[in-house]
């Protein structure tokens, strides 16, 4: 389905689509995290301007193989069948080897209370307040971490999380992307709990060629308030998958942080994310 937006919220959601898009496994380092490096299909080389493919003697591509962490120009990652988890415990070791901690996702960032959630999903119903469910029968496991960065400098809380999902096939996964677009459409407002509201939600999922560093991914953006945030502020969220694994990255703002500073934070926390799924699929 055709996302039918209008006017300049349209502009703001393709640039920022380009920016989360444009940010595969070669993201920057930020603060003591890991720095991801490109996957094996950004191996720096690829076609040539006549055609043939660069190598060892040919002339590497301008735009492409002489830039450091260069995006390749498809995802190719093929996930290695005997690491691809096929009961719950495989699942769980899978997605605590992937959600970024404190340490791992952005500079300066702190355990969110609580911190934790496993074992359940979230699920939002016809009412548009978000609730918790047990895992259906396709879902080996999802676990999410949460992180702020703390207020300071005359800056508020930020507020973002990571989830990780392992289903039990891909098609299961595929399904999870297109059922979040759709929610969207649904329930444009929705509730998190706890006083928390989201508004204005538009989500638009990418073209395959678009997507550098996963097999599918989309992006959603809104209004968030809650009772810390000190008025309105925008909200992120970003969804991918690679395989059967989907994961997602919502970063709540809050005062004097810009959109396009939220949309960098996204960015980055997605990349590594994605990243370490692979190397647990690999």
């Amino acid at each position: 389905m055709k996302l039918m937006l209008v006017g300049a919220r349209v502009v703001a959601v393709t640039a920022a689509g380009a920016l989360l898009t444009g940010c595969g496994g070669s993201a920057s380092k930020g603060g003591d995290g890991p720095d991801p490096k490109p996957s094996g299909s950004a191996r720096q080389g690829g076609p040539a301007a006549d055609g043939e493919k660069t190598g060892a003697t040919g002339k590497p591509d301008a735009e492409e193989s002489t830039l450091p962490g260069a995006l390749p120009s498809a995802y190719e990652f093929t996930p290695n069948p005997d690491r691809v988890p096929k009961n719950a415990a495989q699942a769980r070791k899978l997605t605590r080897g992937a959600a970024l901690g404190e340490a791992d996702w952005t500079a300066g960032m702190v355990r969110h209370t609580p911190y934790e959630s496993g074992g359940s999903r979230p699920v939002l119903p016809d009412s548009c307040v978000w609730t918790r469910s047990a895992l259906p029968s396709g879902v080996l496991d999802s676990f999410t971490r949460r992180l702020d960065i703390p207020a300071r400098n005359g800056k508020g809380r930020v507020q973002g999380a990571v989830t990780v999902t392992v289903h039990r096939t891909v098609a299961g996964a595929d399904q999870e992307i297109k059922d979040t677009v759709q929610e969207s459409f649904r329930c444009p407002r929705q509730e998190l709990g706890g006083g928390q509201r989201l508004s204005g939600l538009m989500s638009l999922r990418f073209h395959q060629k678009d997507v550098r560093n996963a097999d599918a991914s989309l992006f959603e953006a809104g209004k968030y308030t809650g009772p810390e945030s000190d008025g309105t502020q925008d909200y992120v969220w970003t969804k991918s998958r690679i395989g059967p694994v989907t994961t997602a990255v919502s970063v709540k703002g809050a005062k004097g942080y810009k959109n396009s500073d939220l949309l960098r934070i996204a960015a980055e926390g997605g990349a590594k994310v994605l990243y370490r799924v692979e190397l647990e699929l690999k």
